[in-house]
């Protein structure tokens, strides 16, 4: 799936961050619109790229943290705002980081199907019967014309030949050469 251009969207969900932290100090600091934030990092780690999700993960905290400093929000130590920044922002990178990584993950196997599709395609398939001349051994092919089973195969498959003896021909072989006599034979 094609990704969307980085310049245009990112601008897009700046201006998106942005709102929701207007939106945050207008609310107060009692209503939290901690969650809306996850939507642009969520697109941009979808649609445009990891590096702008990233981007955006750290812009909400920050947008988040200064709507809720400007909304009036006392705590009773400053580690607790310190706090809860940190923590939105982890979930942020995280939310960033998880959104990218299955997207490429997606993405990588949405590649090796294709490439799975596009191999069987190409994979020759030998025919259900075929004529084979029960002398020689060599197969009618569609054209009417009689290959050697080797050749025939090697056309319609990736299926490669080593020749050799099964103990039998080989023993016939032999015995024809003039290597073995009746009585070894037997033996064998």
């Amino acid at each position: 799936m094609r990704r969307l251009p980085v310049w245009p969207w990112a601008a897009v969900m700046v201006v998106a961050v942005i709102l929701f932290g207007f939106l945050d100090w207008k609310s107060g600091y009692e209503f939290n619109f901690f969650a809306i934030y996850f939507a642009p990092i969520a697109f941009c780690a979808w649609h445009v790229n990891f590096g702008s999700s990233m981007f955006l993960a750290v812009l909400s905290a920050l947008v988040w943290s200064a709507a809720d400093f400007l909304s009036g929000h006392v705590y009773s130590q400053p580690f607790f705002a310190v706090w809860n920044t940190a923590l939105r922002l982890v979930s942020y990178l995280v939310l960033g980081w998880s959104v990218s990584r299955i997207r490429e993950l997606l993405d990588k196997e949405r590649r090796t199907a294709e490439e799975l599709r596009r191999s069987l395609s190409e994979v020759k398939v030998l025919e259900a019967f075929l004529p084979i001349c029960a002398w020689c051994k060599r197969i009618k092919n569609r054209k009417g014309e009689w290959q050697q089973l080797e050749a025939y195969i090697g056309e319609h498959s990736e299926t490669k030949f080593s020749h050799g003896f099964c103990p039998e021909c080989a023993r016939k072989a032999m015995k024809e050469a003039g290597f073995l006599e009746n009585g070894n034979e037997k033996g064998r």
